[in-house]
């Protein structure tokens, strides 16, 4: 995380909403040799208060258990110190990240299904007015087959640490400049999330 304390935010409710409409992160642990990270889909149960994903049984982190970290990273970009219209300023990068620091456990193989539903679930409805797929769809040889290589796991959640890195520290002439200058940049779908943060912040 930013050390600088302007762009740390307390408002876990804001950062895990974020979170859970990125609904994609790195899970990191200690591993044996070393860290280890996996990229994963995930979702929240209801309180926020657990993570929900599956990996493969292969995938060294589904052998692990205790403390890990979910860092989940938002649109990100770089400000080029010509849009602040100031000569003192340089450039820099803005972006979000959010942590999520708890303890990671593997659950038992029933829980393996109506987490694949819930997860399904989740980004399908943001798909509408696409039908929604359901994995009642894949047949019930070929479900069981791919289940088999599946390990359910979540995380208890115990602490939340997140960056909202959007010019806080410039003056809003020149968040407004940046704001201008990522919107005709043309760089992405990113950049034009992050000139979208800047404007609300």
């Amino acid at each position: 995380m930013h050390p600088n304390p302007i762009f740390r935010s307390d408002d876990h409710v804001k950062s895990l909403s974020f979170a859970a409409e990125r609904g994609f992160g790195i899970l990191s642990v200690n591993g044996e040799n070393g860290p280890l990270a996996a990229h994963l889909p995930f979702v929240f149960n209801k309180g926020r208060r657990r993570v929900a994903f599956h990996m493969l049984r292969s995938n060294p982190v589904a052998r692990a258990a205790g403390p890990a970290l979910l860092a989940v990273s938002g649109p990100d970009g770089y400000i080029s110190p010509d849009w602040y219209g100031s000569p003192e300023l340089v450039p820099t990068w803005n972006y979000v990240a959010v942590h999520v620091r708890g303890t990671l456990r593997m659950l038992e193989p029933e829980a393996l299904e109506p987490h694949l539903r819930a997860l399904s679930g989740e980004f399908e409805r943001r798909l509408l007015p696409k039908p929604i797929w359901d994995l009642d769809k894949v047949s019930v040889a070929a479900r069981e087959k791919m289940m088999r290589m599946l390990v359910p796991a979540e995380l208890e959640i115990t602490h939340v640490d997140a960056t909202w890195k959007l010019g806080q520290n410039k003056p809003a002439e020149a968040v407004l400049g940046a704001v201008e200058g990522l919107k005709q940049s043309a760089i992405g779908a990113e950049v034009a999330g992050l000139a979208a943060l800047m404007e609300e912040t």
